[in-house]
């Protein structure tokens, strides 16, 4: 039995931890209409146990911090995290759970809980569109993508605002247990096993969804130099293909050209540096490989719809809104 811990704050929202709470719920009682084990023992957690009440005024009853270790720590959003307000004490809790845990995630502005514990350095991460712009400033360190339902980068996983727990619930569920039972849950909820779109809505790596692990780890790859010169020559090497097994293999699992594919992965790349405004656009163009800024611009336009320039005064007209 996997054991969940949901970390929970005041004002947090409800479906910030009751969306995930319910999937793995289902994923429980699914398991045992057919005869199998409980998979999932849950346990919901604030930094003094008791009554919390919830940013819509409901109470919730939850337990201390518990230093017993957990399969997997949930961090549920609230206005305390998205302030930076948050103790010491809870911190060191944060750090401490996660060198024991085979997986932390968050949900809305957990990430920033996770980011102020230092357990986002370096790591790619999402959060609520609003508060994207807010955690690259507050932890530069971490590379905040804006437009991605969830994010799994190691064994931190990220998740957008307040129902994108859900996803991210049915995504560790289905690592956890497997696609058929991830897709059951998913139809007991009412809800896509797999979000179409973004915040718009999946992160590209998971929508092109290759079967095998060569083209994945070829992906993975790619994303992780994409300041490099990626021909398919040399992706076909990093898959151990010839160039033609490659080409075949990776149309047919990702609908797509590698060209295709490494310009997706780039524009993903920059487009929340682009939301941040700390950086030129020519510097953004040259640090996720594109060679100029025109061809970011027109690698914008047919991706999101939209040049650079428009999706960063559009990001600064939404944290005017916001703030």
């Amino acid at each position: 039995m996997r054991k969940i811990g949901f970390l929970l704050f005041l004002d947090c929202s409800l479906l910030d931890f009751t969306g995930p709470l319910t999937a793995f719920d289902v994923a429980n009682r699914l398991s045992t209409e057919k005869g199998k084990a409980r998979p999932y023992q849950l346990r919901v957690m604030s930094e003094q146990g008791g009554m919390l009440e919830s940013a819509s005024g409901t109470a919730v009853i939850t337990h201390p911090l518990e230093r017993s270790a957990f399969d997997t720590l949930i961090v549920a959003g609230g206005a305390g995290p998205r302030e930076g307000l948050l103790s010491e004490t809870l911190l060191e809790y944060t750090r401490h759970a996660a060198t024991k845990a085979r997986r932390v995630a968050s949900v809305c502005t957990g990430a920033f809980v996770l980011a102020a514990a230092g357990l986002l350095d370096g790591k790619r991460a999402t959060t609520h569109w609003r508060m994207a712009a807010r955690l690259q400033r507050m932890h530069p360190a971490v590379q905040v993508d804006s437009d991605k339902i969830f994010i799994k980068d190691g064994d931190v996983w990220t998740s957008a605002g307040i129902s994108a727990g859900i996803d991210l619930a049915l995504a560790l569920i289905e690592e956890d247990l497997g696609v058929e039972l991830a897709r059951a849950v998913a139809r007991e909820l009412v809800v896509y096993h797999r979000r179409p779109g973004g915040q718009s809505q999946f992160s590209n790596l998971l929508e092109m969804d290759p079967s095998s692990g060569r083209i994945r780890e070829t992906l993975s790859y790619a994303r992780n130099h994409l300041h490099e010169t990626l021909t398919a020559d040399r992706l076909a090497e990093i898959a151990c293909l010839s160039r033609r097994q490659f080409d075949r293999a990776f149309s047919a699992e990702t609908g797509q050209t590698p060209a295709k594919a490494i310009e997706k992965l780039r524009a993903e790349a920059a487009r929340p540096r682009v939301e941040a405004g700390e950086e030129s656009l020519e510097n953004i163009a040259r640090a996720v490989g594109f060679d100029d800024p025109e061809r970011m611009r027109r690698a914008f336009l047919r991706i999101f719809g939209y040049p650079p320039q428009a999706i960063r005064r559009a990001q600064r007209r939404q944290e005017a809104l916001y703030l």
